[in-house]
């Protein structure tokens, strides 16, 4: 099992979701987050007042899918994410040792 963290732009989250859908995931984890890359940041004006706003607002997806499953995942992402312009995002993929339901105890693949 692996557990993917991808960092998308939030205008593109139904994108993502409806990818992820057609590639057969049926539950997301979406969690409002901020950050910086090569983006950088942006200046806004507020009330005439200009400043730098260096943390930007990103979405974090995280999903639990089984190994068979992975390469369909980061593509269905990827498109979903990609806008052609930096600030797009990134995926991560790290090993997920267990995983358990726990209304019923179930454990291992069957909980996903």
């Amino acid at each position: 099992m692996k557990w993917v963290i991808a960092i998308i732009k939030p205008f593109k989250l139904d994108d993502v979701r409806e990818a992820m859908t057609s590639a057969g995931i049926s539950g997301i984890t979406v969690s409002e987050v901020r950050g910086f890359g090569r983006q950088k940041g942006h200046t806004e004006l507020y009330r005439g007042a200009e400043y730098q706003v260096d943390f930007l607002p990103k979405l974090k997806i995280e999903v639990a899918v089984s190994d068979n499953l992975l390469d369909q995942v980061l593509e269905a992402i990827q498109k979903g994410a990609q806008t052609g312009k930096i600030g797009d995002g990134k995926i991560f993929v790290l090993d997920l040792e267990q995983a358990m339901r726990i209304r019923t105890g179930e454990t291992g693949e069957k909980t996903l």
